[in-house]
C-alpha cells in the first residue's frame, strides 16, 4: 500500500515538473546512449575486424625455424616434403621466402615482390591470388627441373605490357642484382584493380611467383628457407597439426629441445588483437560514462531542491502520521525512476545511434543483452546512490520545524 502511494507521489512530481525533469534526466540521458553506442559499434566493428582476419587465416600455420649452431639450414626442402607426406592433414604446404627485385619488359620496369617456394604456394601465398585467368601455375616438373618460369598477376601484366594475355612473354626479373629471364606461364587475378583512378597505381609494388629452386640455384643466397606457410583442413585440426610439425621435425633434426621449430598459427594473433580491441573499447566506453556521474549529480542536485521546495509538505505529512521510513521511500523513489526513466531513453537514443554509425560504416552493431542489463542497473544504481543523501535529508526533517518553514 505504502509502495503504491509512495510510487504514485513520485511520479506524480516528477510530470507535474516535465521541463526541469527532463533537464535533470539530460546527463544521464546522454551517458547511457553514448556508451551503447560505442560499446554496439565498437564490437560490431571488432566482430567485423576479427571475422575478416580469421576466414583469411583460420586454417594457415605459420612454421619458422632458426639455425641456433649455425652449422646448416634449419629448413629443408626435403624436411617439407617429409611433413606433408607423413601428416596426412596438411592439404599444402610451401615455403614462404620473399625478396625485393625489379621487372622489366622490353618498354616498362618495375619495381616489385618476388615470391618464391612449391607449387604450393599457389594455395598459401598471402600476396598473390590463388585464381588463374589465363595459363597455369608453376607445377612439380617445372620446380624439379629449376625451370625458368614465372607466374604474374594482372596488375604486372597490364602495367609491364600494357594488356593481360602475356603467357609465354619473356620477363626480366632481377635480383640481388642478378638478372633472369624468365617465361611467363601464368597469370592471376590483380588485387589493385578495383583502385585504378583511386589513386596513382604505378607507386604501388608488382607480385610475381616462381619456384624456389630455380631462383636458389641462380642466386644461392636466396636457396635456404627460414619459414613455410602450412594450410590444413580445418580450425580444429591447426593445434594438433602444430605439435606434430614440431616434434617431426626435432626428431629428424636432431634438435629436440632446442627450440628451433616455431609453428604458430593466425588464430592465436588474432585473439591478442581481440583483447586489445576490447581493452580499448571499453575504456572509451567509460570514458563516456562520465556523463553519468555528470547526470547523478544533476539528480542529487535537482532532489535537494525538491526537497526544500516541499519542507512544509513533508511537515504536514509527518504531522499526520507519515513514518521517517515512508518520506525516505518516496524521495528515494522518485531519484531512481528519474535516473530509469533516463536510462530507458538513453538505452532507446544509443541503439538508434549505433545503428545509424554502424549503417554508415557498414558494419553489424553488436548489442548484446549484457550491455542492455548492465545499463539499466547502473542507472538504477546511480539514482539509489545520489538519492540517499537527499532522501534522508528530507527523512530527517523535524515536523514543527517543517512547518514553520516559509
Amino acid at each position: 500500500m505504502f509502495f503504491k502511494e509512495n510510487l504514485k507521489m513520485a511520479l506524480d512530481s516528477i510530470f507535474a515538473n516535465k521541463m526541469r525533469s527532463f533537464l535533470t534526466m539530460l546527463g544521464i540521458i546522454i551517458g547511457i546512449a553514448s556508451v551503447i553506442a560505442i560499446l554496439a559499434v565498437g564490437n560490431g566493428a571488432a566482430s567485423e575486424i576479427t571475422g575478416t582476419f580469421s576466414d583469411l587465416g583460420a586454417t594457415t600455420i605459420q612454421l619458422s625455424a632458426s639455425d641456433s649452431d649455425q652449422s646448416g639450414e634449419a629448413l629443408s626442402n626435403e624436411d617439407l616434403s617429409v611433413l606433408k607426406e607423413s601428416i596426412e592433414d596438411i592439404r599444402y604446404i610451401s615455403p614462404n621466402e620473399q625478396t625485393q627485385g625489379t621487372l622489366s619488359s622490353d618498354d616498362e620496369s618495375r619495381q616489385a615482390v618476388i615470391s618464391y617456394g612449391t607449387p604450393d604456394l599457389q594455395y598459401v601465398s598471402q600476396t598473390m591470388s590463388s585464381d588463374l585467368v589465363d595459363g597455369r601455375y608453376f607445377n612439380q616438373n617445372d620446380y624439379d627441373e629449376s625451370a625458368d618460369v614465372v607466374v604474374i598477376d594482372e596488375d604486372a601484366a597490364e602495367a609491364l605490357f600494357g594488356r593481360k594475355n602475356v603467357v609465354g612473354e619473356t620477363l626480366r626479373v632481377t635480383a640481388a642484382q642478378v638478372p633472369l629471364n624468365l617465361r611467363i606461364v601464368g597469370i592471376v587475378e590483380g588485387r589493385f584493380g578495383d583502385m585504378q583512378g583511386a589513386f596513382d597505381t604505378s607507386e604501388l609494388p608488382l607480385f610475381i611467383a616462381m619456384p624456389n629452386s630455380t631462383i636458389g640455384n641462380a642466386i644461392p643466397q636466396f636457396a635456404g628457407i627460414s619459414s613455410a606457410i602450412i594450410e590444413v583442413g580445418a580450425t580444429e585440426q591447426i593445434e594438433p597439426v602444430s605439435n606434430q610439425i614440431v616434434r617431426l621435425l626435432e626428431l629428424r633434426n636432431n634438435a629436440v629441445g632446442e627450440n628451433t621449430y616455431n609453428a604458430t598459427n593466425f588464430l592465436q594473433a588474432l585473439d591478442q588483437v581481440d583483447n586489445v580491441l576490447g581493452l580499448f573499447i571499453n575504456f572509451i566506453a567509460a570514458v563516456a560514462g562520465i556523463a553519468l556521474l555528470v547526470g547523478g549529480i544533476g539528480v542529487m542536485n535537482i532532489m535537494l531542491v525538491s526537497v526544500t521546495e516541499r519542507t512544509r509538505e513533508i511537515g504536514t505529512r509527518k504531522a499526520l502520521g507519515a513514518t521517517t521510513n515512508t518520506i525516505l521511500t518516496q524521495f528515494l523513489m522518485e531519484s531512481i525512476i528519474l535516473s530509469l526513466i533516463g536510462g530507458l531513453i538513453g538505452l532507446t537514443l544509443g541503439i538508434l545511434l549505433s545503428n545509424l554509425i554502424a549503417g554508415f560504416l557498414d558494419i553489424v552493431p553488436n548489442i548484446t543483452l549484457g550491455s542492455v542489463v548492465l545499463v539499466l542497473v547502473f542507472s538504477t544504481a546511480v539514482g539509489v546512490f545520489f538519492g540517499i543523501y537527499p532522501a534522508r535529508k528530507a527523512a530527517k526533517l523535524d515536523p514543527i520545524e517543517a512547518l514553520r518553514y516559509e
